[in-house]
């Protein structure tokens, strides 16, 4: 059961991550130590909850166009989540970001097999931003992992996560893609934006831009998400960065789209995630001054 706890911190300047077991990359901290200072304790275990218990899993996945790849998706993440020891209760939410294909009609089919899949869904294309702000708020659980529809984020790789999930000890896990399956523009294009936001954010993140993470689902809930486009990943990482949690990195497995293409336009998606990191970082700067104040999170989480 979905619990109040891992509400966000709030104030300070964000801390440097910790990359569990990553070949020439691992900083000189400790695996889930700050190199710049965490606020506050480290969340406990679930309360009633025995460290080693099996943990309670939403997958939360928006979907736009993706008749070709889902259903071998969600079948994916199904067939993982219902064999896994360390998994408990669980569920996949999908949000039909407004498709025009046979994507909503597919996900329907997967319902009449499988329950515990939930679609949610806009009746028009709003972006990716909103359509994965949805799926989380649909999810009920303790916690939640962030996935595409497009089969590139194997959910097998879960299995570096679980652990420590189950020891309790954190509460942001992002899955850091050593090699990634995309052109070289896209690589390059991710790896400028993501050294800027490490600048901006002054943070030391391998790999800012992931959209693979594992997080505290009531913590997950309550960040006013804004992103409207493909800088989700990027706002989702600098968010929980900007309410003093910090980010514990763990080396991923990154594949190829299964099929169909990109839903956004390389030039006009490099524009968007330029003027978003700036606007990040200017935000970032207007919060150290003062200017702006973090939203209060607490009590909203109903316990369930």
């Amino acid at each position: 059961m979905p619990h109040a706890h891992g509400i966000p911190r709030a104030g300070g300047t964000a801390a440097g991550p910790a990359l569990d077991a990553a070949p020439d990359t691992a900083l000189d901290t400790a695996p889930g130590t700050a190199s710049g200072g965490v606020f506050g304790t480290a969340p406990d275990t679930d309360p009633g909850t025995a460290a080693g218990a099996p943990v309670g899993i939403s997958v939360a996945a928006p979907a736009y166009n993706e008749a070709e790849n889902i259903a071998a998706a969600v079948t994916e993440w199904r067939d993982y989540l219902r064999r896994h020891p360390a998994v408990g209760a669980w569920e996949i939410v999908v949000c039909d970001d407004g498709s025009t294909d046979a994507t909503r009609a597919v996900l329907a089919d997967l319902q009449r097999e499988c329950p515990e899949l939930v679609v949610v869904g806009f009746d028009r294309n709003r972006g990716a931003g909103a359509a994965i702000a949805a799926a989380i708020a649909a999810t009920r659980l303790d916690w939640v992992v962030l996935l595409d529809s497009d089969g590139q984020f194997p959910i097998a790789n879960l299995d570096r996560f679980l652990p420590r999930l189950q020891a309790g000890d954190e509460i942001a896990f992002s899955g850091a893609r050593i090699r990634k399956a995309d052109g070289l523009a896209y690589r390059w294009g991710s790896a400028a934006s993501g050294a800027v936001s490490n600048l901006l954010h002054r943070t030391r993140y391998r790999d800012f831009n992931s959209i693979f993470k594992v997080v505290r689902g009531p913590l997950l809930r309550a960040l006013p998400l804004e992103s409207g486009g493909m800088n989700c990943s990027t706002e989702i990482t600098a968010r929980v960065a900007e309410v003093g949690h910090t980010w514990v990195e763990i080396p991923i497995e990154h594949r190829e789209r299964g099929g169909g293409s990109r839903g956004w336009r390389f030039w006009r998606g490099a524009r968007d995630r330029a003027l978003f990191v700036g606007y990040l970082g200017y935000r970032r700067w207007l919060l150290r001054r003062g200017v702006l104040r973090l939203p209060d999170a607490s009590g909203a989480e109903e316990v369930r």
